[in-house]
C-alpha cells in the first residue's frame, strides 16, 4: 500500500529535524527564544467579540501537497498586512518547505509587520520544532494530534507554556478528540480535512464541536470556501475560523476576508 500524504509528510519531518539539529544546535535556539518578549495571545484573539461576532485566523499559505503550487510569487508580509486591514484576529504561516512552499522566513516577516498574533503552522514530530517556532518569534504553535501521543502532547503543551506560546491542537476525529481530552489543551482546531487523503468534509467540525468541554475554543479549518459556509458554521456554535486557501486564491483578498467576517453578522 503506498504511504498517505500524512505518512509522506511525518516521515520527511524527522529527518529534516535531524538536519536542522546538526545546523542550529538546541542551545542556540534556546537563546534565541528566551529573548522574544511580549508574545501575543492567540487565545484572547479567539474570544467572542461583538463585532464581527466571529473570528478568523488568515492563513499564509501557497502551495498544498494534493492541489500543488496556486501562489508561487505570494509574499508574505503584504499578505498579511492585508489581512490586518480587513480584519483578521491572528495569522497563520505554514512554515513547511517540502510539501507548502513555505519557510521560516516567512513567519518571521509577518511577524515583523503584523500587530496580530502568529501561528506556526507545521507537522511538528519533535520538540526542537517548539524551540525553532519559539526561536522565530511565533506566538503559537499547532499540535496536531493524530500524529502525536497523548504524552507529546502533554509534553509539547509544557513547553509552549514555558516560552508563553499558546498552541491549537488539531483534532479531524472522534478518537483525535479522546485522546487530546487527556491533556490541558485549551485551543483546539477541528479540521475539516483529512490529512491522510486530503478529502474536506465540512460537517466535520460541526458535529466535534458538540464534544468540546465548555472552557475549551474551537477554530473550524478548511473547506471555508465562502460567506455560506460561515453562516452554517454559526448555526452550529462556532465563531472561530482558520481560513487559508480561498483567501489566497482570491482577486480581492481584502474585499473576501470582509465578506467573510460580514457573514457573521448577518446571522
Amino acid at each position: 500500500m503506498n504511504p498517505s500524504f500524512l505518512e509522506k509528510i511525518v516521515d520527511h519531518k524527522h529527518k529534516e529535524v535531524a538536519a536542522a539539529r546538526a545546523r542550529v544546535p538546541e542551545s542556540g535556539l534556546l537563546k534565541s527564544a528566551g529573548e522574544v518578549k511580549n508574545r501575543r495571545s492567540l487565545a484572547a484573539a479567539l474570544q467572542p467579540q461583538a463585532v464581527p461576532p466571529v473570528n478568523i485566523i488568515a492563513e499564509i499559505k501557497r502551495a498544498s501537497p494534493s492541489k500543488g503550487v496556486f501562489h508561487p510569487g505570494l509574499d508574505a508580509g503584504s499578505l498579511a498586512a492585508e489581512y490586518e486591514a480587513a480584519g483578521a484576529a491572528a495569522i497563520s504561516v505554514l512554515t513547511d518547505e517540502r510539501f507548502f512552499k513555505g519557510s521560516a522566513r516567512d513567519l518571521m516577516a509577518v511577524k515583523k509587520v503584523s500587530t496580530l498574533p502568529v501561528l506556526r503552522k507545521d507537522f511538528l514530530v519533535s520538540p526542537y520544532q517548539v524551540l525553532e517556532a519559539a526561536a522565530w518569534g511565533a506566538d503559537a504553535v499547532l499540535l496536531i494530534a493524530r500524529i502525536l501521543s497523548v504524552q507529546q502532547i502533554r509534553d509539547y503543551l509544557a513547553m509552549c507554556a514555558e516560552f508563553d506560546m499558546d498552541a491549537l491542537v488539531e483534532v479531524h476525529s472522534r478518537e483525535d478528540l479522546i485522546k487530546v481530552q487527556q491533556t490541558q489543551a485549551v485551543i483546539i482546531g477541528i479540521n475539516n480535512r483529512d490529512l491522510s487523503t486530503f478529502e474536506t468534509n465540512i460537517q466535520k467540525a460541526m458535529e466535534l464541536v458538540r464534544l468540546l468541554a465548555p472552557n475549551q475554543i474551537s477554530v473550524a479549518a478548511s473547506g471555508i470556501a465562502g460567506p455560506e459556509d460561515i453562516r452554517r458554521n454559526v448555526e452550529n456554535g462556532l465563531t472561530n475560523f482558520l481560513v487559508g486557501e480561498s483567501l489566497v486564491r482570491s482577486e480581492d483578498v481584502k474585499g473576501h476576508l470582509e465578506a467573510l467576517l460580514a457573514a457573521g453578522e448577518t446571522h
